[in-house]
This record gives C-alpha cells, sequence and structure tokens, in this order.
C-alpha cells in the first residue's frame, strides 16, 4: 500500500455514502409469498441503456441487449428497415455512434464484444490456487443466510435476536468449512472484526487500499455478486422506509462480504497485490461504453421503433362503430395484457358489451386479513402504503373462525414435522401408503382447483360515510367511468389457479401486491352498492342508476374461468340478467382459451387448457405476461376491435373529463401503473437479455428456501427474477425484449407538467427505459417524446381520416 493511497483512504462519511449509495444500486425482490415483478435496472435508471451497459460489465460481465444475431435476423427479415436504424441512429446521444444505416448493419452482422467484469479479490486468489474461493463463499454464505432470512421453513435457524452482522460473526466462528477447504484461521479473523458493521466495511476499506473514487463501483459489484441475497436485503430496506424507517440489513451484507475479501486478501497478498493494484485503479476511472456497447444500444432501439410502426398500424386501422345505447354489461378488468384477450373475446360475444381497463387493485389500498388468518396481506401496488384495513365479513361465529385457525396450524405443523431429519425414513415408511390417494389424484390432475371463497370482505374499522362516498367517487373518476353505466357493472380482479409452483403469486395481480385481485374488487363492489354512497356521488356529479348493481368477479388467468361474487349483494332483480352474463363469460373463455392454446407449447387445443392448471409437473401453465410491449390509456373505442395479441397494458381514461380536475387522473396514471407496468416489462427484458444473472434459472432444479425465494439447485446464492422457462418455450424466446412504449390520450402540455413534477419518472422517459407517445382523437400516434421534455412528430402510419394533430394539443 502506497503512502498516496493511505493519505486518500476515506473518512467513515464518504464509506456510510458509498455504502448506501451501492446498496440503492441493488433491486428489491419480493418473498415467494407475495412475489411481484422488479424492475432489475431500479437502481440505474439515471443512466442510458450504454452507460448501464458500462457499469454492468464491469461489476458483473453482465449484458444489456441481445446478442447481435437477434438483431441482424430481424434486419434481414425486413422487421427493422432501414428507416427504424436511421432514427434510431439520429437519436441516440452518443459520442462516436456509426453514422449511416449501412455501417450500423455492417456491426449487426459481427458478433461484438463480451462484457467482462473486473476481477474481485475472491477471483483473483481463486486464479492464484485454483480454489474456486467465489463459490465457497456463495455457498457459506447461503447456508447462514437462508436460516438467517427464514420465514418458517428452516428446521435449524441461524440467531435472529440480532443484526445480520451480529447473527453472521456469531455464526461463522463456528463454520469450519472454510479452513477445512484452505482459507486458514478464517474462524479467528471473523472473530477479530469490530462488532459494528460500518467499523467493518471502514477496517477492510483501509487493508485493501480504496480510496473514496473507488468505493461506489467496488461496493456495488460486491452487493451485486451477492445475487438475491442482497436483493432481499434490499427489500427489507424499502419495507422499512415506506413505514418511514429504516433498515442496516444490505450494510451488514456488505461488510460480511468485504471480510471474505479482506481474509483472502491477507491470505494471498504477495500472489495477487500487484493485480489488485490495477483492479483498484480501474473501479476509480468512470464507467464509459465502448463503441461495441453504443451500437447494442442503438440497435435495440432500432427494434424498439420497429415494433412501435407495427403497434401504430395496428391502432390507425378502421375502429368498430359503438351503437350509442346502454351497454347490457360494463366489464372492468385490471390493465394487465392477459385481460386485453379475454376483454376482446368477450366484446365479440355481444355487441351490447363493453369493456374497461384500471389498475387491478381497484383503487382500495387494503391490509386484508383473510379469514382464520394472522398474515397482513398487503393488496395493492408494492410503491404505496395501506389506507384502509379489511378482514373477511360473513355470518361466521367466533368458535368457527377459532377452529379454523387452529385446522391451519395444524396443518402447518404437520407439515413441518414431515420435513424433520428425524422424521425422514420412518415418516416415509409409516405414513407412505396414507398419501397413496393423493399422489396418483395430483399425478392424474384430478384434484380440484380452489377458488378464493372467504366471506365477504369488509372494512374494519369501516369508513365513515364520508370517506366512503370520497372513495367511491375518486375510483369512479379515476376509471373514467362517471355516465352511461350498464344495468350490470361487473368488477374483475384477476388471479392464477396452479399447483407445484413457488412463484404462483407471481402470476397474482402485480396492483394487488402479489395477490389475486378479488378482495379489493368485492370491497369497491360494496361501496358502490350502498345507498348512501350513490345519493352522495348524485351530489358530486355521478349519477348511478336504481337498476345498475355491481359485481365483483375473479378472472382465472389459467384457465380463463370467471367466478361472479353475486353473493355478496342483493341481486333479487338481476338474476336473468346475471345469468346472461355467466353465458357470456363461458362463451368468452372458449374463445380465449382457444387463442391462448396457440402459443402454448404442447397444447392440443383449448380443452386442454385447464388440465395444465391441474398438472404438478406443467412448467408453463400459462405464459403470464410474456410479449408485454405497450401501455395505452385512451378510451376504450381506440383500442376496441383490434387484436393487440395479449401484449399491451389498456387503462381507460378520458382526458377532458379530467382536465377539469387539473389532470390529477393523468398524472396517477403516470406515476404509479405506468412504473409499475415499467417494472414487469423491465424485469421480462431483463431475464430474457441476461438470464444467468436476472433470471432465477431452471424451474425443475428450484428448490424453496426459507419460505420465501428459491435456490436453482441445492444452495448457493438466491435466485431473483424469471424463470427461464417463462421467457422460453424449449425452442424459442416467447418474449421479445422491447422497453415498453407508452401511448397516452392526452395534451402533451399536461404529460410534460407531470414530467417536470416527477424527476424519478422522467429519468425513464429521458434515459430510453420508456417511450412515451401522444394519441390523437382518432387513436393514431402524433408525437413522440424526445427527452428533456420536448416533443416531435410521430411519422407512423395514420388513418386517411385522422384529424390535425393540432386537434389534441
Amino acid at each position: 500500500m502506497t503512502n498516496d493511497t493511505l493519505a486518500n483512504a476515506p473518512d467513515m462519511a464518504a464509506i456510510e455514502r458509498a455504502a448506501d449509495t451501492a446498496g440503492r444500486q441493488i433491486p428489491p425482490l419480493w418473498p415467494l409469498a407475495s412475489y411481484v415483478a422488479v424492475n432489475p435496472y431500479l437502481g440505474q435508471t439515471g443512466k442510458t441503456l450504454a452507460e448501464t451497459g458500462a457499469r454492468l460489465a464491469r461489476i458483473g460481465g453482465v449484458p444489456v441487449t441481445m446478442g447481435r444475431a437477434w438483431y441482424s435476423e430481424r434486419i434481414a427479415a425486413g422487421a427493422i428497415t432501414d428507416d427504424d436504424l436511421a432514427a434510431a441512429i439520429a437519436a441516440a446521444p452518443y459520442d462516436g455512434k456509426p453514422t449511416d444505416p449501412e455501417a450500423l448493419r455492417t456491426l449487426a452482422a459481427q458478433p461484438g464484444s463480451q462484457p467482462e467484469a473486473l476481477p474481485t479479490v475472491a477471483d483473483l486468489a481463486a486464479e492464484a490456487d485454483g480454489t474456486d474461493w467465489p463459490a465457497l463463499m456463495a455457498e457459506r454464505l447461503g447456508a447462514w443466510a437462508g436460516g438467517y432470512f427464514d420465514e418458517g421453513q428452516a428446521l435449524w435457524v441461524a440467531p435472529r435476536d440480532r443484526s445480520a452482522w451480529a447473527s453472521y460473526r456469531a455464526w461463522a466462528v463456528h463454520d469450519l468449512t472454510p479452513e477445512i477447504i484452505g482459507l486458514k484461521g478464517f474462524a479467528a479473523f471473523v472473530a477479530d472484526t469490530p462488532v459494528d458493521a460500518m467499523a467493518a466495511i471502514a477496517r477492510a476499506t483501509k487493508r485493501l487500499g480504496l480510496t473514496e473514487a473507488m468505493l461506489d463501483s467496488y461496493f456495488h459489484q460486491l452487493l451485486f455478486s451477492l445475487g438475491g441475497w442482497a436483493q432481499y436485503a434490499r427489500y427489507a430496506l424499502w419495507k422499512a422506509e415506506l413505514a418511514d424507517g429504516t433498515d442496516g440489513t444490505i450494510t451488514d451484507l456488505l461488510a460480511i462480504r468485504l471480510v471474505w475479501e479482506e481474509a483472502l486478501f491477507d491470505r494471498y497478498q504477495s500472489r495477487i497485490g500487484d493485480q489488485w493494484y490495477e483492479v483498484r485503479d480501474a473501479h476509480a476511472a468512470p464507467s464509459v461504453p465502448d463503441a461495441d456497447l453504443v451500437a447494442d444500444a442503438i440497435l435495440q432501439e432500432a427494434a424498439e421503433r420497429a415494433a412501435q410502426r407495427s403497434l401504430a398500424e395496428t391502432l390507425a386501422a378502421p375502429a368498430p362503430e359503438s351503437s350509442g345505447d346502454r351497454p347490457a354489461l360494463q366489464a372492468a378488468f385490471c390493465i394487465d395484457v392477459r385481460s386485453e384477450v379475454f376483454r376482446r373475446a368477450l366484446e365479440t360475444v355481444d355487441p351490447s358489451i363493453r369493456t374497461l381497463g384500471f389498475a387491478g387493485f381497484f383503487g382500495v389500498f387494503a391490509q386484508h386479513r383473510r379469514f382464520a388468518s394472522d398474515v397482513d396481506e398487503l393488496r395493492l401496488p408494492v410503491l404505496l402504503n395501506p389506507t384502509v384495513t379489511s378482514t373477511a365479513g360473513g355470518s361466521y361465529s367466533e368458535e368457527t373462525a377459532t377452529a379454523a385457525r387452529y385446522t391451519a396450524r395444524a396443518k402447518r405443523a404437520w407439515g413441518r414435522f414431515k420435513l424433520a431429519a428425524v422424521s425422514s425414513f420412518a415418516f416415509v415408511e409409516a405414513m407412505g401408503p396414507v398419501y397413496v390417494g393423493k399422489l396418483v389424484r395430483d399425478a392424474m390432475g384430478m384434484n380440484p382447483m380452489p377458488v378464493p371463497n372467504d366471506p365477504a370482505p369488509r372494512f374494519d374499522p369501516d369508513l365513515d360515510p364520508g370517506a366512503r362516498i370520497d372513495a367511491a367517487e375518486t375510483v369512479l373518476r379515476a376509471m373514467s367511468l362517471t355516465d352511461g353505466f350498464a344495468k350490470v357493472v361487473m368488477l374483475a380482479g384477476h388471479g392464477a389457479n396452479v399447483v407445484n409452483n413457488p412463484h404462483a403469486s407471481g402470476l397474482h395481480c402485480g396492483a394487488c401486491g402479489g395477490y389475486s385481485g378479488e378482495v379489493n374488487a368485492r370491497l369497491l363492489a360494496q361501496l358502490l352498492n350502498d345507498a348512501s354512497v350513490r345519493e352522495g356521488l348524485s351530489e358530486r356529479g355521478i349519477t348511478v342508476p336504481e337498476d345498475t348493481l355491481f359485481v365483483a368477479a375473479l378472472h382465472d388467468t389459467t384457465t380463463d374461468a370467471v367466478t361472479l361474487y353475486d353473493g355478496d349483494v342483493n341481486a333479487a332483480g338481476h338474476r336473468d340478467d346475471l345469468t346472461r352474463v355467466r353465458q357470456w363469460l363461458d362463451a368468452a373463455g372458449a374463445v380465449t382459451r382457444g387463442e391462448r392454446a396457440l402459443r402454448l407449447p404442447r397444447a392440443d387445443g383449448a380443452g386442454d387448457i385447464g388440465a395444465r392448471a391441474r398438472d404438478w409437473a406443467e412448467v408453463r401453465p400459462e405464459w403470464a405476461l410474456a410479449g408485454c410491449k405497450a401501455f395505452i390509456a385512451a378510451p376504450r373505442g381506440r383500442t376496441a376491435g383490434r387484436s393487440l395479441e395479449g401484449r399491451a397494458f389498456l387503462h381507460d381514461y378520458e382526458w377532458k373529463a379530467d382536465s377539469e380536475k387539473g389532470f390529477g387522473v393523468l398524472e396517477l396514471i403516470m406515476t404509479a401503473p405506468v412504473v409499475v407496468a415499467s417494472w414487469i416489462s423491465l424485469q421480462y427484458y431483463g431475464s430474457t437479455v441476461a438470464p444467468q444473472t436476472f433470471g432465477s434459472g431452471n424451474k425443475l432444479l428450484h428448490n424453496v428456501v426459507g419460505g420465501f425465494g428459491v435456490f436453482e439447485g441445492n444452495g448457493g446464492l438466491l435466485r431473483a427474477g424469471l424463470p427461464w422457462q417463462s421467457v422460453h418455450d424449449g425452442e424459442k424466446l416467447v418474449h421479445d425484449p422491447l422497453r415498453l412504449s407508452v401511448c397516452i390520450e392526452a395534451p402533451r402540455e399536461a404529460m410534460t407538467d407531470v414530467l417536470e413534477r416527477h424527476p424519478g419518472v422522467r429519468a425513464l422517459f429521458d434515459n430510453g427505459w420508456l417511450h412515451l407517445f401522444a394519441m390523437d382523437e382518432t387513436g393514431c400516434l402524433s408525437h413522440r417524446y424526445a427527452g428533456d421534455l420536448q416533443w416531435e412528430r410521430f411519422e407512423g402510419s395514420r388513418r386517411d381520416d385522422a384529424v390535425p394533430v393540432a386537434a389534441v394539443a
């Protein structure tokens, strides 16, 4: 270590800042019980794709785009045209970019460079003596972390009455594995570390000779190397900060990772010192995209512009005429892309049906407790806090609830006993015959699929009359549903009914926090059927006819069966109407299953869909949101009758009505549903372009750890992201990795104002993580957001009868 290095040693304040910054560049990972999609580039949205590529290449050797062959094939097929290439080059904010489409085509035909990470001390030590120290570190960390973070699965847990750093120190001083492998004195080394995690980080920083300029990059690399463990710790911080608190777990993990670096450096310094000094200097240098990264980012932009051309052509197709009569049914679905297929099918069943799109939590920010449960479920977007609490209602007795609670606890205890070491062989021999029937039924797919059927939920405590009216008005205006009510208005949440799938909650409603959406729909239906609420709404300009019935429903996206919760409401005067609604839903489900069967591998037709959901060996019961590429906020008439192939989020929005309220709904759409959709889109993107880093691997190798995550295999790093089977059908990709195109029918000035007031949302568009388009009053794309609060004319397909763009602005 040189005198210059010692002189530039960072102080504690600088170390704390760097540790905090590094932690916030890690995306959070929600537990399996409430698994939601997360943008894996969450900490890099202040940078462009190429700049992010430079950073991730340095710290993890991670690509941020597809291989060149993917683009070259599309160029050769004519899907990406010279106009797309030229437009992408013109829009690229990089120096040294290709000058014309021919140069870019030439680059696309070449393999390009492969990203290569800077080595850590563990990597250098492994190279020095042939011992795979990174793998050993990952295995030992997983052995400890699985017990420390356990949520009820582990039989032996790590000490949990203390911080993660304190728990690891207490565990590691008794772990002899590193010493057996060859890291002599490691337990004593850990025992000698400071009891305070930040002090331990500071000590390692000094011993490794790090300067302040090196910390951000190096700390980020170490946390990044911990995979899902760092992401789960980031989730703890995210959750704490939502509650106005804080959490130091991710800093503790950084201290743990640095202990390994420090110990290995002490052991191998004489052999790796010179290499390490070069690595340190590289961490201090700015990460700048090279020519290959720039070309790759431009090719990605060209692919997205090609998809936007196709979308524009679809939206420019002639729209079906609406009768203007009172609809027989209005059906509000979640904006989820899977709903687009069902909505389109339902509208073809009967021309008097109108569908709407709204985020699936239906404006009810509920912390819900299910029947006979002690668990508080946050059924709302993970970006937000609950504003109401609810519980299962009904007329059951306390004795019934207590008995059900004891039954659930006994079931959990029995499940844990089956997994206990003392139960292993004896349990199988003694109890095996008891399970023969269940095993046969499971193998044959004969067990019925359960449907959420708790008693009707209720607000607990109940909302006061004014709050009930406020909530109902806010939701109806946000849904653009303030007049023209049908006799039956169905509020359809969604969920997925699958078996033997650790990531099952990821198929549920992301807007409901990874739970199915029936609770929120049932609570809203309760509000909107309340006579006193309707009277209050009438005084505020929203008149709901006396014969209008709101009824909740649950759309099972795996089988496309829809359950009506008409038992929650007084439907005596609507029996014939509801019978007809069920017939329409059944017919639409059959049409939807027929369309979906064409995409699913090995599907033998629509009748096979239900069987796939019950098959405990089926790794692809549905495609979830694979293929998502667009978000559209506009009246349904702009998209009705056009097949968007289950690839678009559809949110109903009437800007003229919203303008009277200061564009509050537009602001809500752009800052909540759009951001959630971007998380979904970018999780699919990351799991496709970098599956080894941002995907969770092969479903067939998954083992649940701690009840909250999965290993790929029997240990090591926690895996985050989507399983490979969620984006690949065994032969080809089913998800095109495209950043989401957000299309909104609203004045450009209003959208610009929202971006100006929300820098975090603006960064997503300014740096290209999302694309933003303005739609005109014919439903055509008229303008593209060019960044820096500027717009440019979109030269896509337009209908011959299109009105001038100025009509929208």
